[in-house]
């Protein structure tokens, strides 16, 4: 099987998921790093599989299911019991798929994509119910704010949005990078904080990390301090929001705490360009997956 350019841990931390670039997707236990045998399709060499390369994946909130987005703008949605697939969205977008992830109640998926859209399908019905235009760049991410009634997503073109998940009207546009350069500057990721749903962390292609609120004001700004190669790729924050974990070009883990704002310690994590990062739901353990092949676990 090919490369894994995604990882996925669902919120009991028991399993974990990859998608591979030939499109097959892997359970295996979060502990042992070992395929699970116990699923009675991956123990006969059967897998989830979708027809082009995956490029990202998201656990329901209950762990039964997982949704999958693909580089040829499909989206499928598994039961991991089973293997089965239970619904299919053959025209999710008209390019790949960035991003998923699961309404609350599980009944919906919010997606963005290489097509400068967000949307929501519903699973019941298994149709676009909606969708939300205006970056004029591929969308990196969308989420679900906290109290149900926005979405917020990042785009290459520079900016965040907030929209209305009623009317799907922008409601507001920040542009997080400053300087002249600023709306050319691609935002990789946004993280809604999990003590303060008034507050997210923007993750640019800059050597800054910034913590804004919902009216666009910087909060805070946390630096890797370098001028060449430590523009950051990726970013997660820890379950409580209490540590931002950043890898930057170099290839170098960048660690800050929130509170005092300051980056405690840096570590060297692959020696080849970093995909991403994901952080465990309960434990200080991160795992980095690389271009270079590997899927590594860290204690910071």
């Amino acid at each position: 099987m090919g490369a894994i350019p995604v990882l996925c841990v669902d919120t009991t931390a028991s399993q974990s998921t990859g998608g591979t670039l030939d499109g097959f997707i892997e359970v295996w236990n979060f502990t042992t790093g070992k395929i699970r045998k116990d699923l009675r399709y991956q123990a006969q060499d059967q897998f989830m599989l979708m027809d082009d390369a995956v490029s990202c994946m998201s656990f329901s909130r209950d762990s039964e299911m997982l949704a999958t987005g693909s580089q040829d703008g499909k989206i499928k949605v598994w039961k991991i019991q089973t293997g089965q697939c239970l619904r299919r969205f053959e025209k999710a977008h008209s390019a790949g798929v960035t991003c998923i992830t699961f309404s609350r109640d599980g009944s919906q998926l919010l997606s963005a994509s290489f097509d400068q859209t967000i949307r929501i399908h519903g699973l019941k019905s298994g149709k676009t119910l909606k969708e939300f235009r205006g970056h004029s760049s591929f969308v990196n991410e969308a989420h679900f704010t906290a109290d149900g009634h926005t979405v917020i997503s990042a785009s290459s073109d520079g900016s965040v949005k907030v929209w209305s998940l009623k009317s799907t009207e922008c409601l507001n546009t920040f542009k997080p990078a400053m300087g002249s350069s600023a709306s050319e500057i691609t935002v990789n990721s946004i993280h809604l904080l999990p003590r303060n749903t008034e507050q997210f962390v923007v993750c640019n292609r800059t050597n800054t990390v910034s913590i804004m609120n919902m009216m666009g004001q910087i909060v805070k700004s946390f630096s890797s301090g370098k001028r060449q190669g430590g523009d950051f790729v990726c970013c997660v924050l820890s379950p409580r929001g209490e540590w931002i974990y950043c890898v930057g070009e170099d290839h170098t883990m960048y660690c800050f705490s929130v509170t005092p704002g300051k980056l405690e310690r840096t570590l060297t994590i692959h020696e080849k360009e970093v995909i991403g990062v994901s952080h465990h739901p309960h434990q200080n353990l991160l795992a980095s997956f690389s271009e270079d092949g590997t899927l590594k676990l860290w204690r910071p």
